[in-house]
């Protein structure tokens, strides 16, 4: 909570290369703060924070409304077409120290495209990383975010349907985080209704921790 009675939550994207992770930033903050494009090599390279406009109608405490405001920290991919493994993990260590060193992350959300199989060893990497950045706590404070869910749909599943057929990794994944995800439809991301329901989504996520945040040191312990 901030002196000016508004509630700000901190986030961090992570995901593979043309995962949609950085549209998942932008749309979130309602923005095209992110670069955002197809391309045969990973398009982010550098940390970058996006931080929205004052939000109203999402949040509700104590049966009164509250302001809301978001600040997502976009990464580059891992693994990287440019950077190794430990050039990303340096990289987003120093900016989640930088950005959320003192005010604390609420949630990271590890995005994975809907319409892909998830395979063996295939999420790895990238879950390691979250692993070694978030400390032994992650599960409690990462989320899955699965985009294209619009495509899955027009593959005739429903989200009942596309659970029941999903790979045994995906599943332990998602057992992993408690069942924290997210389908996130990309021909409406843009819009104010999809937003606000994945908004108060995270905002869920956050509530069962009790608003509790992890603070992200600049070293190893």
């Amino acid at each position: 909570m901030t002196e000016s009675n508004e509630m700000t939550i901190n986030l961090v994207v992570f995901g593979r290369t043309q995962t949609g992770k950085s549209s998942v930033g932008n749309s979130l903050l309602g923005s095209s703060d992110f670069e955002s494009r197809r391309c045969p090599s990973s398009v982010t390279r550098l940390c970058s924070l996006g931080r929205s406009r004052r939000l109203s109608g999402v949040l509700r405490r104590k049966g009164f409304e509250l302001p809301l405001r978001l600040q997502v920290l976009d990464t580059p991919s891992c693994p990287h077409s440019c950077l190794s493994t430990e050039q990303v993990r340096d990289t987003v260590r120093s900016a989640l120290a930088q950005h959320f060193g003192k005010e604390g992350l609420h949630l990271a959300l590890l995005v994975l495209r809907a319409d892909l199989p998830l395979c063996p060893d295939e999420s790895d990497q990238t879950v390691q990383l979250i692993q070694e950045l978030l400390g032994p706590t992650w599960k409690d404070f990462t989320a899955v975010v699965l985009t294209h869910a619009d495509k899955a749909e027009e593959a005739g599943f429903s989200e009942e349907e596309y659970l029941h057929s999903a790979s045994s990794t995906l599943l332990s994944l998602f057992c992993s985080v408690h069942h924290k995800y997210i389908f996130l439809d990309n021909q409406k991301s843009t819009t104010k209704e999809e937003r606000d329901k994945i908004l108060r989504k995270i905002l869920s996520f956050v509530r069962q921790n009790n608003y509790q945040v992890l603070l992200p040191k600049s070293s190893k312990e």
